[in-house]
């Protein structure tokens, strides 16, 4: 399957027809076996015409034809095309027309040049309600446009209200269209569609808890209720400018962030979609690419679990390339030695004196670990700022740090620590020999272990070596510090 790379338009999904080329989709009467699309256009003879399908955020090609001489181009093919949203595209990789592709595969639709949005399908009930939809939200929605006109232009706050009140009126019109047409048509695929599209209503203060307006409840009524009515194995809405977007507005407004609640959703997203391949693929794959590399501190424990229950050592998920399984192996692997609350791994390095100083013999209220290297620019514009935090509030609070050199040679680094006046850290390095002697053994090295690929790297531990936070600013660490600080009772 090859991506469709179409940037001419772009195109919000709102079952609103497009205007721009006649088209012509003759149907096969008696055919019963894969598919066959007939579009006669006045136009691109000799060129290539495409068939593109909305997939989550991007657009796919399903099949691609060459307009004859009589403007007639024939998508064909031996099996039916997966339900979804379909789009005909020019030879410029412009949008012509979205069509509606579920169980009937051989149908026809016909259109003015100059009036594309005036479509008109034979042969195939879904596009013949979907036009239906069409023309009624385009009266609404013209209507809609004039009110709007009117309101910039009133000048008293009656006028406002009485013109918001009749959009408000206008769009309620179609909000009850589409619920109309579900109850009257539960097992249509536009049905699926405008389920799809449609969000929970919270009922009116009223209905709330002790008839007053109760956030609490009204947030539990939405998320409980954000899927009324959506199949996650129904492997058709993957075929949806819109699915990908729910899901991630869910996950982005609706679940707390806290990797176990993460977690707990995942597993019953998962559960529901198992049934489908396609699905379960799509979604689990999603996961895997938001959480492999999180965008909060913590939640690379939802991708540990990921690893460990759906995809390590897990036959069926065999859609990954070697190279993409090594690599989620690996950052697995990585960050189970480092999840916020484990016990950090000790390190037993040499320090600037040539003895050696594991970080588990550094007593202290807090540690603060500090990967860095004196070659690195980041590095040299941190360090000593990190240094006028520890000198200026952490060192009276009896918080130490332990810097780790991680690359740019001994001599560098001692220059560095010299001219920069770092006092009162351990400063430590791994020699060569205990290198060598940890690969000789088969042990992680501490790159692996506290995940440093980068520079520089600080973790905040306890007074037990417990992860606290890591990958933070220093700023960061000094609020996080003073956070737990406050939380402690007054006799620690």
């Amino acid at each position: 399957m090859k991506n469709l790379n179409i940037r001419k338009l772009i195109l919000v999904f709102c079952f609103m027809a497009m205007g721009g080329m006649t088209t012509l989709l003759q149907a096969q009467s008696g055919a019963n076996k894969g598919y066959q699309l007939t579009v006669q256009l006045n136009a691109y003879q000799g060129q290539t015409l495409y068939l593109a399908y909305h997939f989550g955020k991007i657009k796919a090609l399903a099949d691609s034809t060459q307009v004859q001489a009589d403007g007639k181009a024939v998508f064909k093919g031996a099996n039916p095309l997966t339900g979804g949203i379909y789009i005909v595209v020019s030879p410029k990789k412009e949008f012509l027309f979205e069509m509606l592709v579920d169980r009937e595969q051989w149908f026809t639709v016909s259109a003015d040049t100059a009036q594309l949005s005036r479509l008109k399908f034979t042969g195939s009930t879904d596009n013949t309600d979907f036009q239906a939809y069409t023309d009624f939200v385009q009266s609404r929605g013209k209507a809609i446009n004039g009110l709007q006109q009117q309101l910039s232009g009133v000048k008293t706050a009656a006028d406002s209200a009485s013109i918001q009140q009749k959009m408000t009126s206008l769009n309620g019109e179609i909000q009850q269209y589409r619920t109309d047409f579900i109850r009257k048509n539960p097992d249509a695929f536009l049905s699926t569609l405008f389920a799809a599209l449609q969000e929970p209503v919270v009922p009116p203060a009223a209905q709330h808890p002790k008839g007053v307006y109760d956030q609490t409840y009204a947030y539990h009524y939405f998320k409980d209720h954000y899927w009324d009515g959506i199949n996650l194995y129904d492997e058709r809405l993957l075929r949806t400018p819109f699915f990908e977007s729910r899901v991630e507005k869910y996950f982005r407004n609706l679940v707390s962030p806290e990797p176990d609640s993460i977690k707990k959703e995942i597993d019953w997203f998962l559960l529901m979609s198992r049934s489908n391949r396609e699905m379960y693929k799509f979604l689990l794959t999603q996961f895997v690419q938001k959480y492999i590399n999180p965008e909060y501190m913590g939640q690379d424990a939802v991708f540990v679990h990921l690893f460990e229950k759906y995809i390590n050592e897990k036959p069926d998920v065999d859609w990954f390339t070697a190279q993409y399984r090594k690599y989620m192996t690996d950052r697995a692997y990585s960050l189970m030695a480092n999840l916020i609350g484990n016990p950090a791994w000790d390190l037993n390095m040499t320090d600037s004196t040539g003895k050696l100083s594991p970080l588990y013999e550094v007593k202290a209220p807090y540690v603060v670990v500090c990967f860095w290297d004196p070659t690195c620019g980041h590095c040299k514009e941190m360090v000593p700022k990190l240094d006028s935090m520890y000198q200026a509030k952490w060192k009276k609070q009896g918080i130490k740090i332990y810097g780790v050199m991680t690359e740019g040679g001994k001599d560098n680094w001692l220059k560095f620590i010299r001219e920069n006046k770092l006092k009162d850290w351990v400063h430590v390095y791994q020699t060569e020999q205990q290198r060598t002697a940890e690969q000789q053994s088969g042990q992680p090295g501490y790159r692996q272990l506290y995940d440093v690929y980068q520079t520089p790297v600080l973790y905040l531990l306890d007074d037990q070596k417990r992860i606290i936070a890591k990958k933070l600013t220093y700023e960061q660490m000094d609020q996080l510090i003073t956070v737990k600080q406050q939380q402690k009772p007054a006799n620690q």
